[in-house]
C-alpha cells in the first residue's frame, strides 16, 4: 500500500506541471482567459497556433509517460503503476500550482495508456483522429476514445487495474467535459 501511495503522489507531482499555461506565457498570453479558458492542447492550437498545440498535447502526454516508464523499469507492481498513471491524470486536472484548476486529462491520460497499453492506446488515439478528420471538432474524438478505451482494455485481457483505472478516469473525463458535451447536444461546439 505504501508503494501504491508513493506512486499516486509521485504521479500527481508530476501530471501537476501545466505546461499549457507556462508555453502561453512565454507569448505574453493567458490560456485561461482567451478561447475555452481551458490550459490544454486544443486551447492552446486556438489560442497560440497549431504547432504549440502540438507541444502542448507532447508536454501532457509525457508528463505521464516519463514517470511510467521509470516505473515499469523499477518493475512497480501494476496496482502502483495505475495508481501512478491516475495521480498524473489527477495532477493534470486539479493542479495545485493554478488553484486546483486544469485540464481535461485527454492527452495525459493517451500517455498513460501509451506506456501501459500501447495498442489499446493507439486504437483510442486513431478513432480520435478519424473523428476529428470528419468533425474537425476534437471533443467528438476525445470523447469517444475514453469511453472505448475500457472496452478495449478488457476485450484484450489487459490487467485489472488497468482496466479499472481507464473506468476511474472515465467518469472524471466526462465530468471535465460537460460544457463540450453541452455545446455538442447544442450543435454549438467550436472546431478547431
Amino acid at each position: 500500500m505504501l508503494t501504491v501511495a508513493l506512486a499516486l503522489a509521485a504521479g500527481f507531482a508530476c501530471g501537476s506541471i501545466p505546461f499549457g499555461p507556462l508555453f502561453a506565457r512565454l507569448r505574453n498570453v493567458d490560456l485561461r482567459k482567451v478561447g475555452s479558458g481551458n490550459i490544454g492542447a486544443t486551447n492552446a492550437a486556438r489560442a497560440l497556433g497549431k504547432p504549440l498545440g502540438v507541444l502542448v498535447l507532447i508536454c501532457d502526454a509525457a508528463k505521464a509517460i516519463v514517470p511510467l516508464v521509470i516505473a515499469r523499469r523499477l518493475q512497480l507492481s501494476d496496482e502502483a503503476v495505475a495508481a501512478l498513471g491516475f495521480g498524473a491524470v489527477l495532477g493534470h486536472m486539479f493542479s495545485p500550482w493554478l488553484r486546483l484548476r486544469g485540464g481535461k486529462g485527454v492527452a495525459t491520460g493517451l500517455g498513460v495508456f501509451v506506456v501501459l497499453a500501447p495498442i489499446e492506446a493507439a486504437i483510442a488515439a486513431g478513432a480520435w483522429v478519424v473523428l476529428y478528420a470528419v468533425t474537425r471538432v476534437s471533443s467528438v474524438g476525445s470523447l469517444v476514445a475514453v469511453c472505448a478505451l475500457p472496452a478495449l482494455l478488457w476485450w484484450r485481457h489487459e490487467p485489472r487495474a488497468f482496466v479499472a483505472l481507464a473506468l476511474a478516469l472515465l467518469p472524471l473525463i466526462l465530468l471535465k467535459h460537460r460544457g463540450n458535451i453541452a455545446r455538442l447536444l447544442r450543435r454549438e461546439e467550436s472546431k478547431v
